[in-house]
């Protein structure tokens, strides 16, 4: 599409757009007065305004009936997390009987782990990306010591060519081959979070899988912004955050997927707990543990209604909008801020350097830039002035148009602020 960098081009292109409305589903937070240009999503989403009406059913429900709610409130708590495994299961791709919400990410994670990382002296390492999370990298490390392993010895980085800021699918499925028969699990970012590069998901599990190894993946910034096929995909397990592209507020409950071929697996560990024991014989307080069939197998504790309340909101609202009508538009408003930056580069005789993938098939809706020349103060002045964004040392901001409330206007006036706070200096 040949795109115009003006707004009249700009309105043109929000009147065209289906999911437009849904601007008016998420409060804004405002600066001078004004609603700000918020491209901060894959960091804490927006607040869609029906969460309180999710929240306030439970806030009702906890007044009204006390401990009774758990059975005879409007949604019981007792199965309140089961609303989740129908829609979560499209948005994902996957059986419901797969799906739980339960914990928070790295929590999930490293429960999954007791599953699907069993070292031996002969298949005992992990592949990752170089310059993963922070908290998947402390959670490799931690998972290691606590086996007896030193991490120099265990984990395998994949790392990107000397001058690239992506790393190449084949250097993957190279190194995948080469740890061989020494591998016990990949477990890597589907979406990594500071260059927004997506990974071939379904290439890198059979590679794995070739291999004898289990493979998960952290979807922290993949779920409710790519398209997923975890169970077609033969993924063993996933988890990720809710509170990015899923708007389900700070902190909240992590979503975790275990594929159905290891729901039989009686040998397979876990830790255990009251919540995943027999839904049907929990009350009976058997000494036994009998897990429920399916990923819910895997949760240990009552769950947070009060944080799932809000996930639940806005898991509906993805359930009304399906992942391939976000995916269009989430193509189209990303291409359309890339043609922005590169207009505004020009403009101003800058060097702006997009580090994310320019096919939209290995990028989601995050573009990573280098502002070459440019300081810290140009981020601050894109603060100042309303434009909420992600600064990253030394020079990297991110910015994440998210689909379900971002506009092309906004494009459009983040890049007239942009080229102000350059050229003003």
């Amino acid at each position: 599409m040949d795109f115009k960098n003006t707004l009249e081009f700009a309105k043109q292109l929000d009147s065209q757009d289906h999911l437009h409305k849904y601007q008016d589903e998420f409060i804004f937070p405002k600066i001078n007065e004004k609603k700000v240009i918020y491209f901060t999503g894959n960091s804490l989403g927006l607040q869609p305004k029906r969460t309180k009406k999710y929240i306030d059913e439970v806030m009702d429900d906890w007044a009204n009936l006390a401990v009774e709610g758990h059975f005879y409130a409007e949604k019981p708590w007792w199965d309140y997390q089961e609303r989740f495994a129908n829609p979560l299961s499209k948005l994902v791709g996957a059986l419901p009987t797969e799906i739980t919400v339960m914990n928070t990410l790295t929590v999930n994670l490293h429960l999954l782990m007791v599953s699907f990382y069993r070292p031996t002296t002969k298949r005992y390492k992990i592949i990752c990306e170089e310059k993963a999370f922070p908290s998947d990298q402390y959670m490799f490390q931690s998972q290691v010591n606590f086996h007896g392993y030193k991490p120099e010895d265990v984990i395998v980085e994949i790392k990107r060519r000397e001058g690239e800021h992506n790393i190449r699918l084949e250097d993957v499925l190279a190194k995948i081959e080469d740890v061989g028969e020494e591998l016990a699990l990949v477990l890597i970012g589907g979406v990594n979070y500071y260059t927004g590069q997506v990974f071939d998901m379904k290439t890198i599990t059979e590679a794995g899988h070739k291999q004898g190894a289990y493979v998960g993946w952290d979807l922290a910034h993949a779920a409710g912004n790519i398209k997923l096929e975890l169970h077609d995909w033969n993924v063993d397990f996933a988890a990720w955050c809710s509170y990015k592209y899923m708007n389900s507020g700070p902190g909240n409950a992590s979503g975790c997927f275990v594929h159905e071929k290891h729901h039989e697996n009686k040998e397979l560990p876990r830790f255990a707990g009251w919540w995943g024991h027999n839904k049907e014989r929990r009350f009976k307080m058997e000494p036994v543990f009998d897990p429920v069939h399916g990923a819910g197998g895997w949760q240990i504790s009552n769950l947070p209604i009060l944080s799932l309340a809000p996930y639940l909101a806005s898991v509906e609202m993805f359930d009304e909008i399906g992942m391939d009508q976000l995916i269009l538009k989430r193509d189209k408003i990303t291409s359309y801020l890339e043609f922005i930056l590169n207009e505004i580069s020009k403009e101003v005789h800058g060097s702006f350097e997009i580090i994310t993938p320019t096919v939209p098939s290995e990028r989601a809706c995050q573009l990573s830039v280098f502002l070459h020349g440019e300081g810290r103060s140009l981020f601050d002045y894109l603060m100042k002035n309303g434009v909420i964004t992600d600064w990253r040392e030394p020079n990297v901001i991110r910015l994440a148009p998210v689909p379900l409330y971002t506009s092309y206007e906004d494009m459009y006036h983040f890049g007239q602020i942009l080229k102000t706070g350059i050229l003003g200096k």
